[in-house]
């Protein structure tokens, strides 16, 4: 996959990388990575995927852009307000990086969609800001077979993981699995939303600037990954932790009993 000179200039701080290269900006001009949100996490990854030059970036985003989004949202501008965060991140993107593709899905990702959007990818991000999608999009990669990188934002609190649980370790286990960290999402109403518990802008960049490092890095294969470690930031302290995690035999995707074979459940749960 040949660059064109304006190309080479562009990722030249790549290129001299020991670690990326030329073989490995071509492994980032060749993927494609569905973001699931353009938010306060999907914001940052966007950009710095396409400034990365990933070849083609798919965003699935149904809302759009509030003032209120802005403290955090840095691909949205002022005048963006009240237009779909799909156009407006499309528009930043090709500002930023002409050679990449953006593909729009103004819809909100469900169990319905959610296999056919995922079947387009290398690797998925999720950004999304709720359990329910939160868990439909890691449940679905795992039946997919392809690798996730999952962000999620608190006030003050932040973690990022890489789910790659189609695959296993050096000796043979398999890979740990969303549900083998967290088996279930809390009741309903006991984890605040952003709206009512707020969060620090900031934050969110540092959380999804991470979570594209990691999407980058899978995709380059540099350096060791989070699959089983959770990456756990404290905005208070400005400490980061690793949490290891390990493969559960009795979670519900991949393990011994699995009781998780397609995305009924989550179509019952939305109904409900």
């Amino acid at each position: 996959m040949a660059f064109s000179p304006e190309e080479i200039e562009r990722y030249a701080r790549h290129i001299v990388l020991h670690d990326v290269g030329g073989p490995g900006q071509q492994r980032l001009k060749a993927a494609t990575v569905l973001v699931i949100g353009a938010g306060g996490l999907g914001a940052p990854v966007l950009l710095y995927l396409a400034a990365a030059g990933v070849g083609r970036l798919i965003l699935v985003e149904d809302d759009v852009v509030s003032l209120s989004n802005l403290q955090r949202q840095v691909i949205h501008r002022t005048q963006d307000v009240d237009r779909p965060k799909t156009d407006s991140a499309r528009d930043a993107v090709a500002a930023l990086n002409p050679h990449v593709e953006l593909v729009t899905h103004p819809v909100r990702i469900d169990a319905g969609n959610a296999l056919d959007l995922i079947a387009q990818a290398d690797l998925v991000v999720d950004g999304s800001d709720n359990f329910s999608t939160r868990y439909l999009v890691s449940d679905a990669c795992v039946l997919a077979k392809k690798p996730l990188v999952t962000a999620a934002l608190g006030a003050f609190d932040a973690t990022v993981t890489t789910i790659r649980a189609h695959e296993s370790g050096p000796d043979g286990t398999p890979n740990p699995t969303y549900r083998c960290l967290f088996p279930e999402p809390p009741p309903a109403g006991t984890v605040p939303a952003c709206a009512e518990a707020g969060v620090l802008g900031a934050l969110a960049g540092v959380a999804g600037s991470l979570a594209a490092l990691e999407a980058i890095r899978a995709i380059v294969g540099f350096g060791e990954g989070l699959v089983g470690r959770l990456l756990m930031i404290d905005a208070r302290s400005m400490r980061f932790e690793t949490l290891s995690y390990a493969w559960d035999p009795e979670n519900p995707l991949t393990g011994e009993g699995p009781r998780i074979t397609d995305l009924s459940a989550h179509r019952r749960s939305a109904a409900a």
